[in-house]
């Protein structure tokens, strides 16, 4: 780096070892594709308007445990190419990626994902500065989007998306902006969190290897909100990171905006499937008055009571988001 500040990186390493990863050991930053990142591919599939979740891990048909997304920079033949991989800090960032496919050339057929192509999380390693965006993609595959990084740190760009034709995958690659980095600490869990003037409540626990129920209440000034608008084909899109190696999981409600049933608040819920016992860092993103908001919480996960491979309540699948 040819600058005279400095980038203190929040060094993490790969804590969970998986099955379907034997060969994967501690890893700092991206990895590269491998015969067990290709084994630990996921399931896609499944109704998006169904409560599931949508971790990218659990076990697949060969019974090998699967990563959670977001672990690999390459995997299952994809390979999420950034541009550049050191930024300087500001409020408009410009950043420009590929999908490299199986072939070495960029991806430019997608099928949408809850209105989408491809949806961008980007997210500092100690859970600070996180955004969900939506880059535009050019007819080279270049995909665009400006992101709000005023501060210095090792971020993670995570890449969640489903080319034409091929199952969803959620890839994930570092991305540091320069400058002097000093971590926040992980908040502790707490059942309740402030949005501006929302109060968004949670309540529910994170058990292994489980569908576990979660409810989320949005109220505002006191009031009950009942006019939650749709906003990515859903009431509420919930992402789920692992702390120390931000495993990636995207879980979704309980329901659909036009299935007849679900109600526009006051209660989202989900049903979500941790990997691991630990911490995790929620975030919600609910939109109301025509603006999406973002509520962050803290959970830990205790041990499960089923094995990973039992029935569950809920239509899972594997795609990331």
């Amino acid at each position: 780096m040819n600058t005279p500040t400095r980038v203190t990186a929040f060094v993490i390493g790969v804590a969970a070892v998986f099955a379907a990863a034997a060969g994967i050991g501690t890893a700092v930053g991206p990895l590269d594709d491998t015969a067990a990142a290709t084994d630990a591919m996921g399931d896609h599939g499944g109704d998006a308007g169904a409560g599931h979740n949508e971790s990218g891990h659990g076990t697949g048909a060969s019974g090998v445990e699967e990563l959670p997304g977001g672990l690999m920079v390459s995997q299952s033949g994809y390979t999420l190419d950034l541009e550049q991989s050191h930024v300087r800090p500001a409020r408009s960032v410009p950043l420009r990626f590929r999908i490299l496919g199986p072939e070495g050339e960029p991806v430019t057929s997608y099928t949408k994902e809850h209105g989408k192509d491809l949806h961008l999380i980007v997210v500092r390693r100690d859970m600070a500065g996180y955004q969900h965006v939506h880059p535009t993609l050019g007819s080279d595959g270049t995909w665009a989007v400006d992101l709000d990084l005023p501060t210095a740190g090792e971020y993670r760009v995570f890449a969640d998306f489903a080319p034409a034709g091929a199952e969803g995958i959620t890839l994930g690659a570092d991305l540091a902006v320069e400058g002097t980095y000093e971590p926040h600490t992980l908040p502790e869990p707490t059942g309740s969190t402030q949005v501006g003037d929302y109060t968004v409540t949670l309540d529910g626990k994170l058990a292994v290897g489980e569908s576990s129920p979660l409810t989320l209440l949005v109220s505002r000034n006191g009031e009950p909100v009942t006019d939650l608008q749709p906003y990515l084909e859903a009431y509420g899109h919930l992402v789920a990171l692992r702390d120390g190696d931000l495993a990636y999981l995207h879980v979704h409600p309980d329901g659909a905006p036009d299935d007849g049933e679900t109600r526009p608040g006051p209660k989202i819920r989900f049903f979500a499937e941790v990997p691991s016992t630990g911490s995790y860092r929620l975030f919600l993103d609910f939109k109301h008055g025509d603006e999406v908001r973002t509520a962050e919480f803290t959970m830990n996960a205790g041990a499960g009571t089923q094995s990973r491979s039992g029935e569950h309540g809920k239509s899972q699948h594997g795609h990331g988001h």
